[in-house]
């Protein structure tokens, strides 16, 4: 089998990145079956010609190939190696590639339990909800090389940058590389925004400023003008990014690593979702750094006010 328009594509997981990249498929002419824990999520995917399942079984039964986008580990857990999970309906010779960013310990879990019937390939991807909507995500892929060539067509609809990184787990090894390189400059944007506003600077030209030399990012280009805007809704939740972090963490103290920045982002994140902000955009983390100061991160929407 080779991915094609015809492929029969499951999903299950239709939260704000995976309803616009299992749209994708849909509006490619991909046959899906999807599955949400709302029927309300996913909504929108079967009015646009998606078939609903009650469960991520039914979701596989119906699939040459499945993708799971989910939010944590337990969930992974719970929707692929589940009493209703996906490979309880998958059929010999279907691929499951979970899209989730979760533990490479797991990843492997699931790899050796699939196998020899299924192909299972960890994609976790990277470019929030605008690399979702726009189907620019970097997805980095860990598994069989076999199963890897045959969805990489469908991979191709929803991302610009697809890269099979090496065995089960070496997807999630290569995000966790991601999210720490993310962590600190997030950091290092949110710092710099609270700088420019007290030092009595034009925020915005500032930031134009200096977005085009050495200090430009992606952070800096779709995260800091939300800021500005005081729109804090989640392309990607505190919540998860700390989900993320803590699974790092966890693998360089395996590894025995030390990773001060990353720790550090970690416990301002965790400061962050402290404030209630668990459930806002990973931006959010103005509001950590600017409260260490004694701002308000609200003020950075108004002019600056110079000191």
């Amino acid at each position: 089998m080779e991915a094609s328009s015809a492929t029969r594509v499951g999903w299950v997981g239709t939260g704000v990145m995976g309803s616009a990249m299992c749209g994708h498929l849909l509006s490619a002419g991909n046959p899906v079956a999807v599955f949400n824990r709302t029927k309300a999520g996913a909504q929108a995917l079967v009015d646009g010609g998606a078939t609903w399942c009650p469960s991520p079984a039914a979701v596989a039964a119906e699939a040459d190939v499945i993708f799971t986008m989910v939010g944590f580990p337990s969930d992974v857990r719970e929707v692929i190696l589940g009493n209703e999970g996906v490979l309880r309906g998958a059929r010999p010779g279907s691929v499951v590639v979970d899209l989730t960013t979760s533990e490479p310990s797991l990843a492997r879990e699931i790899h050796e339990t699939a196998q020899p019937e299924v192909d299972v390939l960890d994609a976790p991807v990277s470019g929030g909800d605008v690399g979702a909507r726009n189907a620019t995500l970097v997805v980095m892929v860990g598994g069989s090389s076999e199963a890897f060539a045959r969805v990489l067509p469908l991979l191709e609809r929803m991302g610009k940058t697809i890269v099979h990184e090496g065995g089960p787990g070496a997807g999630q090894h290569t995000k966790m590389v991601n999210q720490i390189a993310i962590a600190s400059g997030m950091v290092g944007m949110c710092e710099a925004l609270v700088y420019a506003h007290r030092s009595g600077l034009d925020v915005v030209r500032a930031l134009d400023t200096i977005s085009g030399g050495a200090a430009g990012s992606w952070s800096l280009t779709n995260y800091a003008p939300r800021v500005l805007r005081g729109d804090f809704a989640p392309g990607f939740k505190v919540d998860h990014f700390i989900k993320d972090l803590g699974i790092a963490l966890s693998e360089a103290t395996r590894m025995n690593l030390a990773l001060p920045g990353l720790a550090l982002a970690q416990q301002l994140y965790v400061a962050t979702k402290a404030q209630g902000h668990g459930q806002l955009g990973t931006h959010a983390l103005v509001s950590a750094v600017a409260s260490l100061s004694g701002l308000d991160s609200a003020l950075l929407v108004s002019d600056p006010t110079p000191t």
